[in-house]
């Protein structure tokens, strides 16, 4: 990671939005920008917690490893988004990895910092703790689906939540470059078992890739899949 310097606009962020507008300059004074490089780790599972990350630019996957050879994608982060988060417990180590998908830069605050905002802006401290119990929830349901729907079902659903969070481009497709390597682990699936649904979604022209690009041709019948389990 490489320090830059007025990167961060002050407005666009989950704290930014969130903090007294009197607290923005020692914001300016405090936080550090950072330029991502794709492919390169903002943190690692393991590492110990030295702050909390805001993204400004770029998208960045938060994962974990599944076995010794696999990971599982917990989710996916872009402008605006926080990340680190997980890492405020009393574990002082980050339980996930985060690597930037594609060139981003995020504002990283220390944790000194951090304690401080938290103690001064009653507005951002809520957030955040909502935030922490959404990401429980969430993290939750991903287990009962890893327990109870199918592969297909799961590989259904990430590219509709792809979709929907993402949005699409001009020509139909997923507004994200991302490989199928990577789609497969936001599924929870190996990526052979990825490979033999997929043929069979876009012989059935429910799916369609172009490189990077994926395409929905039936979002309905993948939600039929999913209703399914």
């Amino acid at each position: 990671m490489k320090e830059c310097k007025n990167k961060c606009d002050l407005k666009s962020c989950f704290l930014c939005q969130l903090v007294l507008p009197d607290w923005l300059p020692a914001i300016e004074a405090n936080k550090r920008n950072l330029e991502i490089k794709k492919g390169q780790q903002v943190f690692k599972e393991d590492d110990p917690v030295t702050g909390i990350y805001f993204v400004y630019k770029g998208t960045i996957k938060v994962h974990k490893r599944w076995d010794n050879e696999k990971e599982l994608i917990i989710r996916f982060s872009k402008p605006g988004d926080v990340i680190g988060y997980l890492g405020l417990g009393l574990d002082p180590t980050y339980p996930v990895t985060t690597t930037a998908l594609e060139p981003s830069v995020v504002c990283f605050l220390d944790l000194q910092f951090l304690e401080n905002t938290l103690n001064v802006n009653s507005k951002f401290t809520v957030a955040l703790v909502r935030l922490l119990a959404t990401d429980l929830q969430e993290s939750h349901k991903s287990m009962r689906d890893l327990a109870h729907m199918s592969v297909k079902a799961r590989i259904a659903k990430a590219f509709v939540s792809m979709k929907n969070q993402f949005g699409l481009r001009s020509d139909g497709s997923i507004n994200l470059d991302i490989n199928k390597q990577d789609i497969a682990a936001y599924a929870g699936a190996s990526y052979e078992t990825f490979f033999k649904v997929v043929t069979e979604l876009t012989a059935n022209k429910i799916v369609a890739f172009s490189g990077k690009s994926l395409f929905i041709q039936n979002e309905a019948l993948l939600l039929e899949i999913i209703a399914r389990g």
